[in-house]
């Protein structure tokens, strides 16, 4: 996979619960020097949408190769895309279906998916919407170093809950390809060198990682929402990645 160009559209997506909105801070800085950058809201995370509960992983892919239509990403003018957390399972998706048309793919404190899996397998069909959790639930899962009671606050009241049939739906993926797609690891909450190591063990999470072919792994130690806890130190990150010709 190659660029004809060092100023790639970057394409920001967070992760579960989270609008582009979340991108806020990371743009402020991406900005300055990047004005292709831009922030999605995957389809489901729209608070407005009264059907938003019903849209899939499938819904999500396809939002984000319309976007590319709309921003005239081609295969001689290729995206970067920055995926945080839950945006893996459709981010994966895309570069499954149209790998020529991704520069580099960026994961923030998150890591490609591997076929079959699903994020929430066992959540039962009766359950439309998953909230977010009460903070002090989602510290146990999740670090939340770097954030302050205004950021926590403004997490609380904005997020939007994950529909259940994105959170259930297995990602079926069959093309190859996607692994040659290069790769940054932007390693926040847990350390590129545990990371590595379990990806080497075939740990679940981070199996995929050994198989992608250009990788690259940057530390950038933090909670598990670096775009708000090191919002210019991550658009550095981003920016870095996004201008590099692979």
């Amino acid at each position: 996979m190659t660029s004809t160009t060092n100023d790639p559209t970057i394409i920001l997506i967070a992760g579960h619960w989270l609008g582009a909105w979340a991108w806020d801070d990371v743009l402020e800085h991406l900005n300055t020097d990047h004005p292709d950058a831009v922030a999605m809201t995957l389809p489901g995370l729209d608070g407005d949408d009264h059907d938003r509960a019903a849209k899939t992983l499938d819904d999500q892919a396809a939002a984000v190769l319309d976007l590319f239509t709309r921003l005239g990403v081609s295969e001689d003018r290729p995206a970067t895309l920055v995926a945080h957390s839950g945006a893996n399972a459709p981010v994966s998706l895309v570069l499954d279906r149209q790998p020529e048309l991704v520069h580099r793919v960026v994961w923030v404190d998150s890591g490609p998916v591997a076929t079959g899996s699903a994020f929430a397998p066992d959540l039962p069909e009766s359950v439309s919407e998953l909230p977010l959790p009460p903070l002090e639930t989602l510290a146990q899962q999740a670090s939340l170093e770097g954030l302050s009671a205004e950021v926590l606050e403004r997490f609380r009241t904005r997020a939007v809950p994950e529909p259940g049939p994105v959170l259930r739906q297995p990602v079926e993926l069959t093309n190859d390809d996607r692994r040659k797609v290069p790769t940054t690891l932007v390693c926040c909450s847990i350390p590129s060198a545990q990371v590595q190591e379990l990806a080497r063990a075939g740990h679940a999470m981070f199996a995929e990682v050994a198989n992608l072919e250009h990788l690259d792994v940057v530390d950038l130690p933090t909670g598990h929402w670096p775009m708000w806890s090191r919002p210019r130190e991550l658009a550095e990150v981003i920016r870095s990645a996004a201008s590099r010709a692979d």
